[in-house]
């Protein structure tokens, strides 16, 4: 009994067994073949068969699309159907009488294929293989067919995937793994893709800031009509736009088509005879081979295209533009597009060359090299770059600041950085600038999730070591990390009787999330403006009170911060007066609990809100667009004695519903009063005598310079003192950055490239006049941008694309010019924003292999008028008081 009951469990099991593997093959084989229309043996279907791909700009008519078109006739066949799986079915295919034309409408004159045959563009070999049948179940084709033909045939077996159910399923076509919606009736067949979804072979890369990067768009619809249970016709319509978030006027388009006919049905050949799919196909061909239904990589030669070293060893002319790019790297020069534009030229060069190709060309090309971002090149930077030595610091600055704007750095860029700075470092200042961009490499890499390599070296840092400029490093490193496990030890410093680390640990707070300056972090902010522990300098207060505004305050919060004006330091008494109406004018989020806290007359009277003073806080929209809206804010804190203490502009850009700090330059002075025999303010009574610049660039905190140190520093730059700015970063900076393949379901890939390069110089500078009892500072930013977005259908045949691109060139000044001949002193506050140059631009081009190109290219300029950017009233009665004194000084010494 116990060997019978055996007996049936296992054959029980092993039926089980069977039905499990049964429906694990018809779940495998759906993946390529699904259960559609079911083909008649001893029948040929002859189809008319049509695959098209234009490219324009987003606006442009179909008319004037780039593009190419395939035509011919496919004759479909059954040839072995599973007796077991009726929906197991292998077909046979054969293209004939190909054609291949220009999509657009065209002159003949400029339609490079008329008078062209299939067989002059495709070549003989390759129309031969593209005419060669081959079978459908998955698809099987001769492995040694160019990639670009089993490609096309896959295009074709695409359209031949459908389902006669309505309902979503994964599956695999010529452009991957996808979600597919179908909507069936009894003749119609709707097949929707959701190509959001879609998991291809190969990967791009995209900028991580959603301000600068690029959206896309892609739809993908098949409609198909039955007749008698057999296919009467299929139309495909796969559309992708690309657009530059930052504009989205610079969009491209690709729209792919592909139609398929039944002309006629023919008598065909029998059915084979086999146990299964493998043993039929190698019966009819033993060279056909599964080669699956996802498009492969194509590798295209391109004919006329030297590489960097030919480049730099024999062309003439690339020699005149290298020294065209470093002479564009003087002050003067970054302000013009065509600096930005040969750095992707050159870019695009780069990416494709070796090691020993790019070494030829270092040391001009740092900031190319660099920002290209392949093994080869970062091989090639850290091998010609001696960091152990003092000499270099200029480019070894620039590699480091190109490894910061990084568009997706890797961990190993990182480990570099990190292995650098723990070896010899020649100079202390590239030491810090080390240790800083591997913060802010450290913040990208987090974002991707790869959040491992100098997490508790960072956070560890602050407290290893004794000296002030170390741990300032630190606080700066992880000021731009933004690790979640910084907040503490950034609360930390804030404490701090050192101002420089209390300064530097509450900025770095205010870049945080609102949501993670947990309460105990208000609190200690809280203490340090009411001074409830220590004294503090009155920046330190002034940057507490900010984070604590910006940082969901409480009622009590905001009540505390009104009642304290008129018992702080005169100037900063103007100060804060002056933050609460620009959160009101500018509607801040705090707004509306200001407006609740003020309508208590304690906190809101006639002598807290009446005082006087020079600093001043003050937000506006320097640029308000469809796509972007550009702000910015100035804060300007005095010392009680006229002096400058704090200077502080922020240029924010807010677009696809994300944030980017574009820009932050922060001006500090201290300990200038003895100067002019003045009385410093409490806590401040032994400051060292310093002035120092620090610069936030697109998110990324860069070393701050030094005017002076030092009251010997001071008067030795005082009688020295040119006038000239000091340069705070001046270089190329790849700002967009997105590569993508586009697998279309025709078989054809399409690949897209936007890149964005900047060049930028800014700088800034101090001039102090004892004679005439007059400060100056300057902030100078000067840059141009260049935008290139462009989009390639390349074969081994032909090849078609479409650019848009636009670019610009701006200088932004912001001067403050102080006089403290008299008090109460004259304060002078100078935005301004030149007349600047506009330029969009589209062009076409479609290549052969003979040679015969057509191309255009259209462009669209315009003049963007200058001006002054606003501040508050009291500022320009302030500057009409200055000018008049400076033309009196003039005319009347």
């Amino acid at each position: 009994m116990r060997a019978f009951n055996n007996h049936v469990v296992s054959h029980t099991f092993h039926s089980f067994c069977a039905q499990i593997h049964q429906i694990i093959a018809i779940t495998i084989i759906n993946l390529f073949i699904y259960a559609g229309p079911r083909l008649d043996n001893d029948k040929l279907y002859r189809y008319s068969y049509s695959a098209e791909v234009g490219l324009n700009r987003l606006t442009g008519s179909t008319r004037g699309n780039t593009g190419f078109r395939i035509s011919s006739d496919v004759d479909i066949s059954l040839i072995w159907r599973n007796p077991e799986i009726q929906d197991e079915q292998l077909l046979r295919l054969q293209i004939s009488n190909v054609e291949v034309e220009s999509v657009g409408k065209r002159s003949r004159k400029n339609n490079i294929f008329h008078g062209s045959s299939a067989e002059s563009i495709l070549g003989k070999v390759r129309l031969e293989a593209l005419q060669r049948p081959f079978m459908v179940l998955s698809l099987y084709a001769h492995k040694a067919e160019p990639s670009t033909i089993k490609n096309l045939k896959r295009g074709v077996a695409s359209m031949l995937m459908m389902q006669l159910k309505s309902g979503k399923m994964s599956e695999a076509d010529a452009s991957g793994k996808c979600l597919v919606e179908y909507k069936a009736t009894k003749d119609h067949v709707i097949r929707t893709k959701h190509l959001d979804t879609c998991k291809t072979q190969e990967m791009g890369f995209t900028t991580q800031s959603p301000v600068l990067g690029i959206s896309g768009k892609s739809t993908s619809e098949t409609v198909i009509t039955l007749e008698n249970g057999i296919i009467k016709s299929a139309d495909v319509e796969e559309t992708h736009i690309l657009s530059i978030n930052a504009r989205h006027k610079a969009a491209t388009k690709v729209l792919s088509r592909q139609s398929l006919m039944l002309k006629k049905i023919e008598v065909g050949p029998t059915e084979a005879a086999g146990k299964d799919v493998a043993s039929v196909v190698k019966s009819l061909d033993d060279k056909l081979m599964s080669v699956g239904v996802m498009v492969e990589k194509v590798k295209t030669k391109c004919k006329g295209c030297p590489n960097v070293s030919y480049y730099a060893f024999l062309l003439p002319t690339f020699v005149f533009v290298l020294m065209n790019l470093i002479s564009q790297l003087e002050p003067g020069s970054l302000s013009k597009a065509e600096a930005p534009r040969s750095f992707l030229t050159l870019l695009h060069s780069l990416r494709k060359a070796s090691k020993s190709e790019i070494l030829t060309v270092l040391p001009q090309l740092v900031d190319a090299v660099t920002s290209a971002q392949t093994p080869s090149s970062l091989s090639a930077i850290l091998e010609f770059l001696n960091f152990s030595k003092k000499e270099g610091l200029v480019l070894q600055e620039r590699f480091l600041y190109a490894c910061g704007f990084a568009s997706h750095p890797t961990e190993t860029t990182l480990q570099s950085l990190l292995d650098l700075s723990q070896g010899q470092i020649g100079s202390t200042e590239i030491k810090e600038s080390i240790v800083i961009i591997m913060g802010a490499l450290l913040r990208k890499l987090c974002l991707k999730g790869a959040c491992e390599l100098p997490v508790k070296m960072l956070l560890a840092g602050p407290d290893s070591t004794q000296m002030e400029s170390e741990v300032q490093m630190y606080l700066l490193a992880l000021k731009n990390a933004l690790l979640p496990e910084g907040v503490p030890i950034l609360a930390k410093y804030a404490e701090s009787e050192v101002g420089a680390f209390s300064t530097i640990a509450i900025t770095a707070l205010q870049r945080y999330d609102p949501q993670l300056i947990i309460p105990e972090v208000k609190k200690t902010l809280n203490r340090i403006y009411h001074q409830n522990k220590h004294i503090y300098e009155k920046n330190v207060r002034a940057a507490a009170a900010d984070l604590i505004m910006s940082s969901n305050p409480s009622y009590m919060e905001v009540k505390n911060l009104l009642l304290s004006i008129g018992h702080l330091p005169h100037e900063m008494n103007k100060y804060m007066l002056s933050k609460v109406q620009d959160i009101l004018r500018f509607e801040m989020p705090a707004c509306k609990l200001v407006r609740q806290v003020m309508k208590d007359m304690v906190s809101h009277n006639y002598d807290r809100f009446s005082k006087t003073g020079s600093s001043s806080a003050f937000s506006g929209f320097m640029a308000r667009t469809a796509d972007v809206t550009c702000t910015y804010n100035l804060d300007i804190l005095y010392s009680g004695s006229g002096v400058l203490r704090r200077s502080n502009m922020n240029i924010y850009g807010q677009g696809n519903n994300a944030l980017l700090h574009g820009l932050q330059v922060t001006i500090e002075a201290q300990g200038l009063e003895s100067l002019i025999a003045a009385t410093p303010d409490e806590g401040e009574e032994d400051l060292e005598s310093f002035a120092g610049m620090s610069a936030l660039l697109f998110d990324v905190q860069l070393r701050p310079v030094t005017f002076f140190k030092g009251y010997s520093d001071l008067m030795s730059k005082m009688f020295s003192m040119s006038g000239d700015p000091i340069s705070v970063v001046k270089g190329l900076i790849l700002l967009t950055d997105h590569s993508q393949v586009i697998p279309l379901q025709s078989g054809l890939r399409a690949s897209a490239e936007f890149q964005g390069g900047l060049a930028i110089d800014i700088s800034g500078g101090m001039e102090f006049s004892l004679w005439y009892r007059e400060s100056k500072t300057s902030v100078n930013n000067r840059g141009a941008l260049v935008v290139i977005g462009n989009v390639t259908v390349d074969t081994d045949f032909v090849s078609a694309g479409v650019e848009v691109g636009f670019e610009t060139e701006a200088t932004l000044d912001f001067i403050t010019t102080v006089q403290f001949s008299e008090y109460p002193f004259l304060v002078c506050m100078q935005m301004d924003k030149t007349t600047f140059p506009f330029r969009e631009t589209v062009s076409k081009q479609e290549k052969l292999p003979s040679g015969q190109t057509f191309s255009s290219k259209r462009s669209r300029d315009q003049l963007v008028p200058g001006s002054e950017f606003p501040l508050h009233q009291e500022n320009s009665n302030m500057c009409k008081k200055v000018f008049e004194q400076a033309v009196h000084a003039v005319w009347f010494p």
